[in-house]
């Protein structure tokens, strides 16, 4: 049993929330009417065909973009701007390439001017979280896919935001590298017990990961499903190959896949 425990705390509310692009005379619904609450300590998995609104729902919970109508709080507070609170991993690590590694991951904690002993221990902290002790003096290029991503997680652990916002950052890596990430972040989770907010095609991945799934469609972007996922907690103690083998696994992967084929 694991001991990560949420408390139920509403940490993210979208109430109503609505978002149109306008492109001269026409007009694109991405969002459409979404209420939807996150609490402290979930990992919520986003899952939907391309252009259902996965990618514009992580940019208003950023506060990248405004919602045409509805609200958004985190807290109690209205969140219409990026803050320290709310962090963000994209699907292309956005380090510094002309920072070391450690420099990378010390460079939020430096902008909230906090001193530099208690900064380094940051680093050192995360470094070793993310297994990339012996990578901090190194530059982004001299690193793998997988080790950039895990420097960018790293980089915005240290910056301790109440969430982590992340779009499909493992679907530039190999299938191999791919699983490793999935065990690392889920030890990242279990140590942190961040909120984590995880956009992904891969089916498999948001039932190995989340402890909610979330199922979009399109035109307009909305939430269609909303599922507290059966198989949370079992990569703590179960190898992913003996958790995709069981029947219930099997069957509740093909209901997410016809869901998600139902939108064409």
């Amino acid at each position: 049993m694991s001991l990560h425990n949420f408390s139920g705390k509403t940490l993210i509310r979208l109430e109503n929330v609505s978002l149109v692009y306008n492109n001269n005379r026409n007009s694109f619904e991405a969002l459409y009417q979404i209420n939807l609450e996150i609490l402290t300590g979930e990992f919520i998995c986003v899952i939907g065909p391309s252009g259902c609104g996965k990618t514009s729902l992580l940019q208003v919970i950023a506060g990248y973009q405004n919602p045409t109508q509805g609200s958004i709080l985190v807290g109690e507070r209205p969140h219409n701007k990026p803050n320290a609170e709310v962090g963000v991993v994209f699907q292309t690590p956005n380090l510094f390439p002309w920072l070391k590694i450690e420099q990378n991951i010390e460079f939020g904690p430096k902008m909230k001017g906090i001193p530099k002993p208690e900064r380094q221990k940051t680093v050192q902290t995360y470094l070793n979280l993310v297994g990339l002790v012996d990578a901090g003096q190194k530059f982004p290029y001299q690193l793998s896919g997988g080790m950039k991503q895990r420097a960018a997680i790293a980089r915005v652990l240290a910056a301790d935001p109440k969430i982590i916002l992340m779009d499909e950052p493992f679907s530039a890596l190999d299938a191999l590298t791919r699983e490793s990430m999935v065990l690392n972040l889920y030890q990242i989770w279990q140590t942190t017990q961040k909120s984590i907010f995880f956009i992904t095609h891969n089916v498999e991945e948001a039932l190995l990961l989340s402890t909610r799934v979330l199922v979009m469609h399109s035109n307009p972007g909305r939430i269609v499903q909303d599922i507290s996922n059966p198989f949370a907690y079992q990569l703590g103690t179960k190898h992913p190959s003996a958790i995709r083998a069981d029947p219930q696994f099997v069957q509740m992967r093909e209901h997410l896949i016809s869901s998600i084929r139902s939108d064409s």
